[in-house]
């Protein structure tokens, strides 16, 4: 006879799962288009201008997904899960730097081969995501 608290545990982790799952087939190709579009290969220009106001509004936007993702998915366990969640807490954190100090970012922002790490790490962070939501199989 099976152990009715570990079928209750075992439901429990699947449905994080399929939340997890589910968050990550959205933040994964997210991740991985707009880290690709800011790729000077594509868009050499992009931040050669930017003004104040689009700091702060992205900040605002960053801030809100970064909000939306922590309490829907606030999840630190052993685990690819836990990506989400880091991915969640610092986008909050950098909306916060963009609204509350958008001159200092504008004015200490280069778009120099320095960023092109970063993007590299977020595609391949997405691609990974994407791989999670929509390729692996239940085992």
């Amino acid at each position: 006879m099976p152990n009715p608290i570990v079928e209750i545990i075992k439901r429990h982790q699947n449905k994080k799962m399929k939340k997890s799952k589910s968050i990550a087939g959205i933040v994964g190709p997210t991740l991985m288009v707009v880290a690709m579009s800011e790729l000077k290969l594509w868009n050499p220009n992009l931040y050669d201008s930017q003004i104040v106001p689009l700091v702060y509004f992205s900040g605002v936007l960053l801030f809100i997904g970064g909000l939306a993702l922590v309490r829907m998915h606030n999840i630190w366990i052993l685990g690819w899960q836990t990506s989400l969640t880091v991915i969640a807490w610092l986008a909050l954190l950098l909306g916060l730097v963009r609204m509350f100090f958008p001159q200092q970012y504008n004015a200490q922002f280069n778009n120099d081969n320095s960023v092109l790490f970063v993007e590299i790490l977020l595609i391949l962070l997405g691609a990974y995501l994407t791989f999670k939501a929509y390729f692996q199989k239940k085992k």
